[in-house]
């Protein structure tokens, strides 16, 4: 008997021990955190762990070895046999002993093991998501894992918290809406996110609407049209599938203008950034010659230079300005524009135009002066425009506008000195069959 009882208890033990180490193995291959990928969709998938197996085999093992030190040494507290032996109890109770840190570990692993949840779950909570974890691992086996993509209009926008675009490196952790947490997202690397940010055909950084194809790559909107809508990388068609994930990337993103180069130094969210580039003080000028449509931008010096070199323009030093403008069979002539006249002053340019064009049906002459620079500087000047002839004097006062507004726009303003075309032959003298316009001026700093 007494050896029979040792065979059963040796068993036990053996048991106990086993469960234990299976239990610690468990909770060495449990899912963490860190294993989580994320799909450009904000889709979480969750990588095969044997760790809910394993505590389940543990704690039939723990089952099974009480069961035998209760059949064969009897309960510890109240004794089997009427004189049972000292050693099968103390052998019983060692191995009792042995077994319990298996059970200990694998209640430890069920209720505590940290799982992924966007808010921090209760007990029972937990021990469900483990157990559907393992559910989930157990199926992939048969299931290969596949990524769901959808069509999104492009108009459609969510607020709540998504997972970020996972990679292989983690070069992105997980976001949520600044809307829901209170919290500026932050970037733990720029240079990996504006990689992520890069697109693969133009390799300028991607901002809303980012498209991607079925298998996840991703391209411009700009983009889009030029590679016929098939991807670059895979040949697929395109679609209309939004990454979303990656559009709230761009747009948490803080960004310097496009123009640094030129001295803005404002940063600015992505939204906020186009805003301001549009109104950026520091943004090119447009080349202000109205005798063509030139495409020529630049700061100031360099457009003076591109006037002066290229148009030809005449360029005088002053505030002061006496120009003639002369024009043979003036009633053949409905749209004219003359050379432009640039002027320095006060350690500024100005630019002085002279138009011909159908005011309805009337042909007239307009003369006005437009600022190389800001609106903003262009209100701290005044100037005249003075025409006449034969007694007769017709004087204009204004301010001169800045060429952020381009030259038809004044024009169609009527923001200058207006002359009829009878008024203007009138001015002129002799028998009216030719323009001798004289035009004086002056330009003052106001006060």
């Amino acid at each position: 008997m007494e050896k029979r009882v040792m065979i059963f208890c040796a068993a036990a033990g053996f048991l106990g021990v086993l469960s234990a180490a299976l239990a610690f193995a468990a909770e060495a291959t449990r899912i963490k955190v860190s294993d989580v990928e994320t799909t450009t969709l904000g889709e979480c998938r969750y990588p095969r762990s044997p760790a809910l197996a394993l505590g389940l085999i543990a704690a039939v093992a723990l089952i099974i070895a009480q069961t035998i030190i209760n059949i064969v040494a009897g309960c510890i507290c109240c004794k089997k046999y009427p004189n049972p032996s000292d050693t099968n109890w103390t052998i019983g109770l060692i191995s009792f002993i042995a077994s319990c840190p298996a059970l200990d570990a694998f209640d430890a692993w069920v209720l505590f093991a940290p799982f992924p949840s966007p808010s921090s779950p209760s007990i029972s909570h937990r021990v469900a998501g483990n157990l559907s974890q393992f559910a989930k691992s157990s199926s992939a086996d048969l299931i290969p894992t596949q990524s769901v993509s959808m069509d999104i209009p492009e108009s459609q926008w969510t607020e709540d918290e998504f997972c970020a675009v996972g990679t292989e490196t983690d070069r992105i952790p997980s976001y949520k809406s600044s809307a829901s947490s209170g919290v500026k997202a932050g970037i733990s690397s720029g240079s990996s996110v504006h990689e992520l940010l890069e697109c693969p055909v133009c390799t300028n950084s991607m901002f809303p609407p980012i498209h991607q194809c079925p298998n996840g790559h991703t391209l411009c909107s700009s983009c889009k049209q030029r590679v016929h809508n098939h991807c670059p990388t895979c040949r697929q068609e395109l679609g209309n599938i939004r990454c979303l994930a990656l559009e709230k990337v761009a747009e948490s993103l803080e960004l310097p203008c496009k123009y640094q180069h030129l001295g803005c130094s404002e940063i600015h969210p992505y939204y906020s950034k186009l805003k301001h580039e549009q109104l950026c003080r520091f943004r090119p000028y447009n080349c202000p010659y109205a005798g063509s449509e030139c495409p020529v931008t630049g700061d100031i010096p360099m457009l003076v230079a591109h006037l002066k070199n290229d148009h030809k323009v005449d360029m005088h030093d002053g505030c002061t300005f006496n120009h003639r403008y002369v024009k043979p069979n003036p009633h053949e002539v409905e749209n004219a524009t003359w050379m432009l006249t640039v002027f320095s002053c006060y350690g500024h340019y100005f630019c002085l135009h002279f138009e011909a064009f159908l005011l309805g049906m009337a042909p007239v002459y307009m003369a006005f002066l437009r600022f190389l620079g800001e609106d903003s500087e262009a209100r701290n000047f005044s100037y005249s425009l003075e025409v006449g002839g034969n007694g007769r004097k017709l004087i204009w006062q204004g301010v001169p506008r800045s060429i952020r507004d381009n030259h038809r726009k004044v024009r169609d303003s009527y923001d200058g000195l207006i002359i009829h075309r009878n008024m203007a032959l009138f001015f002129s003298g002799g028998d009216r069959q030719e323009l001798k316009l004289r035009v004086t001026g002056r330009i003052w700093k106001e006060q």
